[in-house]
């Protein structure tokens, strides 16, 4: 009966307001404008305007019966130069250690912002859930150090989360750190896809996804130390006096069933493959260590832990958001491959069935792996709590017409929702699941060309029209899973 039904968005994706009260660059605002091929020649400088039209979007969300809203917070509109001073020498008589008085830099109208969007969603009895890094780096610190591939940005990640609990961790229960740091390692740093653009050092760049990857784990692990020793977590005050706040990451995950179920070389790469996406990020956090797999392979390129590290990494999340799309299928490669790097490192090859249908994205539609992954992550991670913080699809949607029918995604969700309800049926400790997304917004390095969301958005007029799949998933809400058929 407490199962929490929502749906999801990112700051640089639909805020807009991109220099509003005092919000300063992040990573994607200078990538976005570097070259016309980044973003497909669009910016989030507007985007669904959400920055000015938060009331009206919080009202279709109480519309739509959301129980919760999982949002980000944009680093940059708080810090705008990334770093926050905790200058010693103006604490005041009375003024509690941790207490957000004595901090330099926090841009207050930012603050207000998330304030006045926390208080009209409990308003309306919806729950927020709180994405502390949502890819959006204040471009302070890529000018400063080199953002994620220098480990100062661990302490300045910390420093920024502390003055997010302080400001909003009264109202906020549920917190995660980091969204998807697969998605910054790779895209970011191997592929060169999303900002800040590089492409890796072993297909010919400068980036170093494995490192990337090992620091966000840090800041994540640094920002939990914070939110827990430093009191944070015992500052939510709407629930029983018992009551604590919650703090987790959000990983991306995608099913690999293996090609020939009987080969064990083809059950074996698509359990690597797993290894390689969810397992690099989440392992750490609930067995200590990378995946053996990753180890095995990558030798010295895999940083390592200290003794400290590891301890302030296992445990380090009192629930695992996953992000979860698609599915393929893996074996084993035939040859060796002809191209370096993050993909050739898997030893992989990855193929689908001619049946399953694909999105515009070009990722496959296989409701069963929702099923299966959830049971792949209770078993690897012994029982964990898990949310799923991300789950949709893009579709074909030429104009308004055929956006707001869009039968292709009500069958989506449909699917997707089930599976995840059978893993539930069989003991799966699932707590919630967030629609992606809300609204159509700023899909990355693809701009406003792909639409995920299940409210249409005109960028020009601004106006919000719910699809199909919204009334649809207002029915799901309505009767908690209830109208799913079996």
């Amino acid at each position: 009966p407490n199962f929490v039904w929502g749906s999801a968005t990112s700051a640089y994706q639909i805020e807009g307001g991109s220099t509003a009260g005092g919000r300063g660059p992040s990573i994607w605002d200078t990538w976005c404008v570097q070259s016309s091929e980044n973003c497909n020649g669009d910016t989030g400088d507007v985007s669904d305007d959400h920055y000015h039209l938060w009331r009206e979007d919080v009202e279709l969300m109480a519309k739509l019966g959301l129980k919760a809203y999982r949002f980000s917070i944009s680093w940059s509109r708080i810090l705008p130069s990334g770093t926050a001073d905790y200058a010693s020498d103006d604490i005041e008589d009375g003024v509690e250690e941790n207490s957000g008085a004595r901090v330099k830099g926090v841009n207050e109208a930012g603050v207000e912002f998330y304030n006045d969007l926390i208080d009209a969603l409990l308003e309306n009895d919806i729950e927020p859930f709180i994405t502390l890094y949502h890819w959006d780096l204040p471009q302070a610190l890529e000018d400063k150090y080199g953002g994620w591939a220098n480990k100062s940005v661990v302490e300045d990640f910390a420093d920024y989360s502390r003055i997010c609990f302080d400001k909003f961790g009264d109202r906020v229960k549920y917190w995660i750190t980091i969204n998807e740091g697969w998605t910054t390692a790779i895209h970011g740093y191997e592929e060169g896809s999303n900002a800040p653009g590089f492409k890796g050092e072993d297909v010919g760049g400068s980036g170093k996804p494995y490192l990337v990857g090992h620091h966000l784990l840090l800041a994540h692990a640094r920002a939990v130390e914070v939110f827990r020793s430093e009191g944070y977590a015992n500052m939510y005050q709407r629930g029983r006096k018992d009551e604590r706040g919650l703090i987790g990451i959000s990983n991306s995950g995608d099913h690999r069933f293996p090609l020939d179920p009987n080969s064990e070389d083809d059950q074996d790469a698509a359990t690597r493959s797993m290894e390689f996406q969810l397992g690099w990020m989440t392992d750490p956090i609930y067995l200590g260590d990378y995946p053996s797999s990753m180890r095995k392979i990558l030798g010295t390129r895999l940083p390592n832990f200290t003794q400290d590290e590891k301890k302030k990494l296992v445990g380090s999340a009192d629930f695992i958001g996953l992000n979860h799309y698609s599915s393929a299928l893996a074996s084993k490669p035939s040859k060796p491959a002809t191209y370096g790097g993050y993909w050739a490192d898997q030893l992989v090859t990855l193929s689908g069935k001619d049946s399953w249908k694909k999105t515009e994205m070009g990722w496959y539609v296989v409701p069963d792996g929702a099923r299966e992954i959830l049971l792949w992550m209770d078993k690897r991670y012994s029982h964990p709590l898990i949310f799923v913080t991300e789950n949709g699809m893009s579709a074909d949607e030429p104009d308004k017409e055929h956006s707001i029918h869009d039968d292709a995604r009500v069958e989506y969700l449909e699917g997707y929702i089930r599976g995840f309800g059978q893993a539930l049926g069989r003991g799966v400790n699932l707590g919630g699941y967030f629609a992606w997304s809300l609204l159509d917004n700023f899909e990355w390095q693809y701009g406003f060309s792909k639409r995920f969301g299940i409210v249409h958005v005109n960028y020009t007029t601004q106006v919000r029209t719910p699809k199909s799949s919204a009334e649809f998933y207002s029915k799901v809400i309505k009767t908690n899973g209830g109208i799913l058929p079996e």
